[in-house]
């Protein structure tokens, strides 16, 4: 796998782990506001949504208004011009 492959499939996991999030946001919440600090926030986002470390970081990072459904779309379809763009569209 080259570099910019590499890249892709790591911007491809944290996008289906934000699009996840907006789809659960309730959820996401939840367990964010039930967290301790951050370190446990990150832990048990990754749990729920089934993401490692990167895509939960990129949750918590990710401000309130993103979460509308334009924003939502403009996500989804990002990932899929990347999934394409992968030779085994994963």
């Amino acid at each position: 796998m080259d570099e910019d492959e590499r890249q892709m499939r790591q911007q491809l996991m944290t996008l289906e782990a934000l699009v996840q999030a907006m789809d659960r946001r309730d959820e996401v919440f939840q367990v964010i506001e039930d967290s301790e600090d951050m370190d446990e926030a990150i832990r048990r986002v990754s749990q729920l949504l089934g993401v490692g470390e990167l895509g939960s970081r990129a949750v918590l990072d990710l401000q309130a208004r993103r979460f509308t459904r334009d924003q939502r779309r403009a996500l989804a379809s990002y990932a899929e011009e990347l999934r394409s763009k992968l030779p085994d569209g994963r």
